[in-house]
């Protein structure tokens, strides 16, 4: 499968998630999105005219593999949002497959109290 057919199959997963999940201020979508160097998330409430940012954070820009960033963020992202109040999310996966970076972002995020 060549770039463009996975870009244009990622989207229209992407699209598909987006029709069923939608964040609240009491449980806010957590999406994230993945580059070639980092990881970003955002915590965001669809309620109202248009999306929020509640917070926003990415990967740190040296410390090991994207996986192992990954997995930090995941901690610092549940830490961060608790001290928000926020402690059940909706996970938006971005189109992405739940493996590697995506997994250990979220089980880092869950350890550190997040509910998905």
């Amino acid at each position: 499968m060549d770039r463009k057919a996975k870009v244009l199959a990622r989207k229209r997963r992407h699209r598909r998630v987006r029709a069923k999940v939608s964040g609240t201020p009491e449980r806010p979508r957590l999406v994230v999105f993945k580059s070639s160097r980092h990881l970003f998330v955002q915590f965001v409430d669809d309620s109202g005219a248009c999306a929020r940012t509640i917070l926003g954070l990415r990967t740190a820009r040296e410390g090991g593999t994207l996986k192992e960033r990954a997995a930090a963020l995941g901690a610092v992202a549940g830490k961060l949002a608790r001290e928000r109040g926020i402690e059940r999310v909706v996970f938006d996966r971005g189109g992405y497959l739940y493996h590697g970076v995506i997994a250990a972002f979220a089980d880092a995020a869950r350890k550190a109290g997040l509910q998905f």
